[in-house]
This record gives C-alpha cells, structure tokens and sequence, in this order.
C-alpha cells in the first residue's frame, strides 16, 4: 500500500482514476497555494534518525495507550467528513476496517452516515466536535456521541472560518441531504456551520455536557498547549488541518516538538499532516506525539480497496512502525524518546 513515499503517491493515483474529479480535488487539496499541504509531507523528511546498534530487537512491540486505552498501535485514523462521497458505505466501511486493523477511529462531525451507525462497526473511537453556531446542536451530537460509545471529544479549534480551497470548484459537492445525516429535518445550514467565537471556555463546556475527556485538535503553539492543558484538556492534537486552513502554517514536524516540550507530562500529544510511511511515524513518536492521526491515506484506501483496502493499509503502517523500530533498535513504544532524533530536529521551534 505505502510503505514509501513513493508507493503512496501510487495509492494516490489509483483513488484519483476511481474518483470524481472534484471529489478528489475536494480530499486532496489544501487552502490558498498549498505551501502547508507541501510542506507537511517534506517536513517529515527533514526529520533525521539516529538508530542504535548491538540491541536485541527480535522481539517488537508497538501497542500503546492512549488516554488510559489500550491499543493494538500508535497509528489511528483522523476524522474525515463526507465519506460517502468516496464509497457508498462511507464512514461504515472506514470503522470496520480500522477495528479490523486494531485502530483507534475518530468520526467526523461531518460523517455522512448516522453517529450510531459508525459507532456500531467501530473498536475503539473517538467524536471529532465542531462548535457549531448552534450550541444545542452541538451539545445534542456530543451526548449522542457519548452514549454510543465515544470514548473523548476531539474539539477542532483552527476552523473559526474555513480556508479558501481553490479546488474546491463545485459549491454542490456535498448536498443537503449528506450535510443533514446527523443534524436532522428542519435545521438552518448556516447554524450548523462552525462558530467563530469559539474559547477555551468551550474545553470545559464540552466535558461538563457529554462527560468525556476533550482533546482539542489544531494546536501548533506551545504556548496555547499550556492554555489548554489549563483549561482542562486531556490531550493536544498537533495539526495545521491538513494544509486546509491558513496556507502558510507551520508544518506538524516542525510544530510537534515545541508543543511536546510545552505540556511535558501536563497531557497526552497527538500528531496528524502528512504522515505517509511507518518511518514517518516513528520520527512522530520520537518528537514527543503519543499517537499519530492519518486522514488522506485512509481515504485512498477506502476509494480503491473499501474494508479491506483500509484494514490493509493501517496494518502497512503498523508494520513498517514495527519495522523501523527494530532498525532503530527500539523494542516498544517506551524506548523511542527524542534521543533518537538528530539533535537538529526542533532546534528553530520557538515560542513567540
């Protein structure tokens, strides 16, 4: 599937043959001149290993926990709306084959397909929450989330207003009747679209309705980690939205390790952007991420392979973890530390 950058951009152009043009361009583009949807990918390359040698490694183990979770790996799926646009069973087939592959699976707010219905085909997952204008709406899809089994809320906070996609050329790619799958009859699209006066007040507010740790997604900063981590947060998620908000943010790589120092053991970091190989992963890890999000890779798979296609590409990813770690000469989660890095990586993060 992608066991190298290169294998990934072959996955990438099967799903672009499959796909409706503009569905693709939709999925695969990134806000303003895509330098941040560029820069996501390269940045991981930048990021040079420093294995150790003479180790035992016949023996490699990469499950974690997360939040408190047990899980198979450190390699979980990122919320993705819409899916239904890259395969009629949409998100059903994406939860099935992330339980399949052991993966933690985060439903979008913008799933086309019912919250209970993906929470039936999941392992463990988590909801992805806007904010929207409408507060009780909101408040209605979190506690809907909850009590079908969410295990955290993942608060986005970089969408106050979406980024400008100029490939994103068909204002009627995704209908009503998609948009409305989990709002319901009746509702005014604009108040559910998201708020715009979205606070760190909202951290508490969400735990305090739903009664499930807050992950707030989009942090790039260290020190707006350490607001969060006060406010309430149980974990940071290091993310520039895919390269999909503002064009010229800085990439995951390079934000990762300033967030990472900024918390300490405050709470967990997670990381997504660009994140195409195990190798990828494994420089995610040693620059302080807990676990690590894909989005665009899933997508491709479920286009191309459906269940399988996305069980088998998690799985590609887990492995080459598994397979990096033993190059590395690291046997579990635990021993991959910064050490690994070159002590160049995270040296221009600044705070300021």
């Amino acid at each position: 599937m992608f066991s190298s950058h290169a294998d990934y951009r072959k996955l990438e152009d099967r799903a672009r043959r499959v796909l409706d043009p503009g569905v693709f361009d939709f999925y695969a583009g990134g806000s303003g001149d895509e330098t941040t949807l560029a820069a996501n990918e390269a940045a991981w390359g930048r990021i040079s290993l420093r294995p150790h040698v003479l180790r035992d490694v016949s023996g490699v183990d990469i499950r974690t926990r997360v939040l408190g979770q047990e899980l198979a790996g450190p390699v979980c799926v990122a919320p993705v709306g819409y899916q239904t646009l890259a395969h009629p069973e949409g998100e059903l087939v994406t939860a099935r084959g992330a339980r399949r592959a052991g993966a933690l699976l985060t439903v979008s707010s913008r799933s086309s397909r019912r919250i209970e219905d993906v929470a039936a085909e999941a392992g463990p997952w988590w909801f992805q929450a806007y904010v929207l204008r409408d507060r009780g709406l909101t408040r209605e899809l979190v506690c809907r989330a909850a009590a079908a089994g969410a295990t955290a809320l993942t608060l986005t906070g970089d969408t106050p207003y979406l980024g400008r996609r100029r490939r994103d050329r068909d204002p009627g790619l995704i209908p009503d009747e998609i948009f409305r799958v989990n709002l319901g009859d009746g509702f005014d699209r604009a108040l559910a679209e998201q708020a715009s006066d979205v606070t760190y007040d909202d951290i508490a507010w969400l735990r305090e309705v739903s009664g499930l740790p807050v992950v707030v997604k989009g942090v790039l900063r260290g020190d707006d980690a350490r607001e969060c981590a006060a406010a309430g947060a149980s974990g940071v998620w290091v993310s520039n939205h895919g390269g999909r908000q503002l064009d010229g943010a800085v990439a995951t790589a390079e934000a990762l390790p300033e967030v990472a120092a900024a918390v300490g053991d405050l709470v967990e970091v997670y990381a997504d952007g660009g994140v195409r190989t195990g190798v990828d992963v494994l420089r995610a890890l040693a620059l302080g991420a807990r676990a690590v999000f894909v989005g665009r890779p899933v997508l491709w798979c479920l286009a191309t392979g459906g269940e399988d296609g996305v069980a088998a590409g998690l799985a590609e990813l887990s492995e080459g973890l598994a397979h990096a770690m033993g190059l590395a000469g690291v046997t579990v989660i635990a021993e991959i530390t910064g050490g690994l890095c070159h002590p160049a990586a995270g040296r221009n993060n600044v705070e300021g």
